[in-house]
């Protein structure tokens, strides 16, 4: 998975999952962009993490609102600008939960969800495609989740967009395979994250009862999936989804 001169945008990338892959991306060669909206202190912590695995390239935070067209547009040509024109591969991580069952969800809950989760992956797609589609040679990888596979009581707006997630991930891939440019998906289960570290601990043992592998897993365990998708290994890979659950759903 030798991803040396590559160069990788991780949007939400100051913590959790984003983090670990961005440090992942490091690793294996690339040179790592690291979005974030609000908590730059924790951006450029996973940027110094990326440099420690890999002190050979700049890597570099970049701020942006992912759910905001304009700024999208002009946050990859910026980046574009400051790579000399290379935007390899795209991580389309930047994501919200607003939990609530539906007779009580709100308007503005709603909204917010599908324009950071959905609309978000779709700006940063479409703007990255431009660049990718030139070099005919690119990588769009889209964090959906088990919830968009199975569902999940309370989390209705989540569990559409990242089932909205999967369409768009094989729509593009239709229309991007001839340009060498591949699209696909992790579903990620329950995950050590600072999400589920605000779940009561008798949520969390239930969830882990019910995960063959016996426990939650960890934002490292998403993280090589993601480098694989992003590397020459997986050429031939493009509109799938792996699910990486612990064999919660199969």
């Amino acid at each position: 998975m030798n991803l040396k001169d590559r160069v990788a945008v991780v949007t939400g990338g100051s913590r959790g999952i984003g983090r670990a892959i961005a440090v992942e991306l490091a690793r294996q060669g690339a040179r790592v962009v690291v979005n974030y909206q609000g908590n730059e202190a924790a951006a450029q912590e996973t940027v110094a993490l990326c440099k420690a695995a890999h002190s050979g390239a700049e890597h570099f935070a970049k701020q942006f609102d992912v759910g905001a067209s304009d700024a999208v547009t002009a946050a990859f040509k910026e980046i574009a600008e400051a790579t000399g024109g290379k935007v390899d591969i795209l991580v389309n991580n930047a994501g919200i939960a607003r939990d609530m069952l539906l007779l009580r969800f709100k308007d503005e809950d709603w909204d917010a969800t599908i324009k950071t989760n959905l609309s978000g992956a779709f700006y940063c797609s479409r703007a990255v495609a431009r660049y990718m589609t030139k070099a005919r040679w690119g990588r769009i990888v889209n964090v959906s989740s088990i919830v968009g596979q199975m569902g999940n009581a309370g989390q209705v707006a989540y569990a559409a967009t990242k089932a909205g997630i999967l369409g768009m991930t094989m729509t593009l891939a239709r229309e991007l395979a001839s340009r060498n440019v591949t699209v696909n998906a992790v579903a990620p289960g329950f995950i050590k994250t600072d999400m589920t570290a605000a779940l009561p601990e008798h949520l969390k043992q239930a969830a882990e009862a019910t995960i063959p592998a016996g426990e939650l897993g960890n934002p490292e365990d998403i993280a090589p999936a993601v480098a694989f998708l992003a590397s020459d290994g997986a050429r031939y890979i493009t509109g799938q989804c792996i699910g990486i659950n612990g064999g919660l759903y199969m």
